[in-house]
């Protein structure tokens, strides 16, 4: 299969999969992240994202975005590979306001990823929001506001009923609560995977504004020692 035609594929079946943020509560943008986003498909490939939350939401809306993805089989586990992550969503990276900017390393990798990054859910003003936090993208690699404008990949899609009312009900005392239960819960499981699962220089981070699960970077190091994205330009 061309890539062209691989990657109309891809997309088509992306767009489908990630209609179902618009059941997650507290979820304000999504991203298209990864190989989707920068074009370097295969047949396996899974479709990353990066989920902007509410503040004070976080362990909330990745509690829900894992059990609806996980319900419909769309999520990927962290132990799949190969064919069993292919089209599977990747709920690895999620920010509220404060967690926006990435932390450095700033290489190119992260440069040409972040350059490359496609809003598909969400209101612009909190898209920008971001995009402006991450201020460390050289000049020739800054995210092009204007592109949102002429964004084919954007869902122009509301809320679902079932997101806003949960979002409604649990915007006070008792989404508090289930906050900071779900906060205990997650966090515990997460320090207990990590004492096996910790591979090539992790990025992993879990706190109240961001949650970033990329447990083993090594084939990071090699596409850049690789220089492919030297080579793009991009």
């Amino acid at each position: 299969m061309k890539n062209s035609e691989l990657s109309e594929k891809k997309w088509r079946k992306f767009l489908r999969r990630v209609r179902l943020f618009r059941f997650v509560p507290f979820t304000e943008f999504v991203l298209a992240a990864g190989s989707l986003a920068t074009g370097k498909l295969h047949e396996n490939s899974d479709f990353d994202v990066v989920v902007g939350v509410r503040s004070g939401r976080i362990f909330t809306a990745r509690f829900f975005a894992v059990l609806i993805f996980g319900v419909f089989g769309w999520r990927r586990k962290k132990l799949t590979h190969g064919q069993g992550a292919s089209d599977k969503i990747c709920l690895s990276h999620f920010v509220a306001s404060k967690g926006y900017r990435l932390k450095p390393p700033y290489n190119d990798y992260w440069q040409n990823l972040y350059q490359s990054l496609v809003p598909v859910l969400g209101k612009r003003e909190k898209i920008d929001e971001f995009f402006k936090a991450n201020s460390w993208l050289s000049p020739a690699r800054k995210y092009d506001v204007n592109k949102f404008k002429s964004n084919i990949f954007h869902i122009d899609a509301e809320d679902s009923r079932f997101k806003s009312f949960l979002t409604k009900v649990l915007s006070r005392g008792l989404g508090n609560w289930l906050e900071g239960a779900l906060k205990n819960f997650q966090v515990k499981r997460i320090e207990r995977s990590l004492k096996t699962n910790l591979g090539y220089k992790p990025r992993v981070v879990y706190n109240d504004d961001e949650l970033e699960f990329h447990p083993d970077t090594k084939r990071i190091e090699e596409m850049m020692k690789s220089g492919v994205f030297n080579k793009r330009g991009a």
